[in-house]
């Protein structure tokens, strides 16, 4: 159960760098409620990361988590801010996945 609490902080996380992003193109009122899902985003994140740590190594759970949260924010940046999506970003972002998969694997 705290693998998949630590996941859903990672995706918090990339929820919080995205809202970050659009925040950058906003005005007016979008901006504060894109910096509201941003504080939103941050402190679910930080909590869930925290409850995930009670059980799992900080060695392990910690770059998991910025693992999940890096690769989110690269997929959602090219999905939705028209980001580049090249042949050395994404095989990057693969060994990545893999090194966050291998992190999990050797992790008891």
């Amino acid at each position: 159960m705290d693998w998949m609490i630590l996941v859903i902080a990672g995706f918090f996380e990339s929820g919080f760098a995205f809202c970050l992003g659009k925040m950058k193109e906003a005005a007016g009122m979008a901006y504060y409620l894109w910096g509201a899902g941003f504080l939103v985003s941050l402190i679910l994140s930080m909590v869930l990361l925290a409850k995930a740590v009670q059980t799992l190594p900080i060695g392990t759970a910690y770059p998991v988590w910025t693992g999940i949260g890096a690769v989110g924010t690269v997929l959602l940046g090219i999905l939705f801010l028209h980001e580049p999506a090249s042949w050395a970003r994404l095989f990057f972002i693969t060994t990545l996945i893999a090194s966050i998969i291998g992190l999990k694997w050797v992790s008891h």
